[in-house]
């Protein structure tokens, strides 16, 4: 299958670099290009694209507009969109929108031909760093952030623990802790259920790291993972606990 690609950008330089690495894709078609944002809507209405590259920094809108104006036009079907910058400040942003991947300027051939490679391997029809469920659900398996300076893809098999600390969650993932931004309610609804538990109100576990449950004398419940680490246990979680682990 062909893959049909748009170039949406405001620099002339750019989109030809793109267009001559994408001459050794052999899967690859540019179908049009364009250097507003207003051109890439309409060549998206015309051409009906697989993949955008889409400049974060249009003239007249940026690339997250252009994409809320894409998706409020129900009757169009929505292309992958893979955001290009020339700074790495709107990662993180970029992959909350299910971009399929994030290219630095100046373009590299072998980091375009891993990001083509990632668009191939999500044809299954489920989002990026999502997997898709027979009920049609999607959790996600990897959280992007920033984190001391650096943005961090997380895969989540790596996430030990999950605990609420006001506004924010803090992710263990055994040697490293991060912290987020993030409501516990809103991170649990992007995580495989049958992969992470809710134990407290305050704390999810990876059940993949769970060695068992203890109740000391006292009847106070505690997850231990396998690392040796205690996670408080609510009563009322721990039903549910005990059944998928007999599971």
């Amino acid at each position: 299958m062909t893959i049909q690609i748009a170039l949406a950008d405001d620099e002339v330089l750019a989109r030809q670099k793109l267009r001559l690495l994408l001459r050794d894709q052999t899967d690859c078609e540019v179908v049009g290009e364009c250097a507003t944002a207003g051109e890439t809507i309409e060549l998206v209405r015309a051409a009906r694209p697989d993949l955008v590259f889409l400049d974060i920094r249009m003239p007249d809108m940026n690339g997250f507009d252009v994409i809320d104006a894409l998706s409020a036009q129900a009757e169009l079907p929505m292309p992958r969109i893979v955001f290009t910058s020339a700074y790495d400040q709107y990662a993180v942003r970029a992959f909350e929108v299910h971009a399929v991947d994030y290219l630095l300027k100046p373009f590299a051939a072998g980091r375009l031909s891993t990001t083509l490679q990632r668009f191939r391997e999500q044809s299954n029809g489920c989002h990026p760093g999502e997997r898709g469920e027979p009920n049609g659900e999607r959790h996600t398996t990897r959280i992007v952030f920033k984190s001391k300076g650096r943005i961090v893809f997380l895969p989540v098999s790596e996430i030990r623990w999950v605990a609420a600390e006001e506004n924010y969650v803090r992710i263990s993932t055994g040697d490293e802790t991060h912290l987020l931004r993030e409501t516990m309610a809103h991170l649990q609804d992007r995580l495989d259920p049958q992969l992470f538990l809710r134990v407290h109100r305050s704390s999810i576990v990876n059940l993949q790291h769970v060695k068992e449950v203890r109740m000391d004398t006292e009847g106070e419940t505690a997850v231990i993972l396998v690392n040796g680490q205690k996670v408080s246990m609510s009563r009322g979680y721990r039903s549910k606990l005990q059944r998928l682990l007999r599971q």
